[in-house]
């Protein structure tokens, strides 16, 4: 949220929408909110799941059938599960503040949205005046000129 609200600061001193709203956005992020990002679109990644996957199988390989009577990590894999378990410590919240900071400039994007269409429709209204006013203009024209 708080990069939200810099941006929207940033962009009434900068003085409008007139480049582009995700770049602008992007470039006031901090170090760990890129990182954050970085990390979440890592980890959410079909390229990492399956890595992560073999790496799981090839530490049960090693420590049962390689290894065998040596096995520094032997079958119930305890170190693993330990190493499985502060990764996934530490991986959640960072994938939540990614998100949260998406959700910010979902949220963003959402507003200016629609104070652009609310702009345009006090456009498209004020077009429909024009319009209503040069039409009763022809009217009395055609009215004047029309012979009786």
């Amino acid at each position: 949220m708080n990069a939200a609200i810099r941006f929207l600061n940033d962009l009434r001193r900068i003085g409008g929408a007139s480049r582009d709203l995700n770049a602008v956005f992007d470039e006031r992020l901090t170090f760990g909110e890129r990182l954050a990002d970085r990390v979440a679109a890592v980890g959410g990644s079909w390229g990492f799941i399956i890595g992560f996957g073999l790496f799981l199988a090839a530490w049960a390989v090693l420590n049962t059938v390689v290894l065998a009577a040596h096995a520094f990590d032997p079958f119930p894999f305890i170190f693993l599960n330990l190493m499985l378990s502060m990764l996934a410590a530490l991986q959640a919240p960072i994938i939540m503040m990614s998100q949260n900071r998406q959700a910010a400039k979902d949220r963003l994007e959402a507003r200016l949205d629609y104070e652009t269409n609310l702009r345009a429709e006090a456009q498209i209204e004020e077009l429909h005046a024009k319009i209503d006013s040069l039409h009763a203009d022809i009217a009395r024209l055609v009215e004047v000129r029309a012979p009786r």
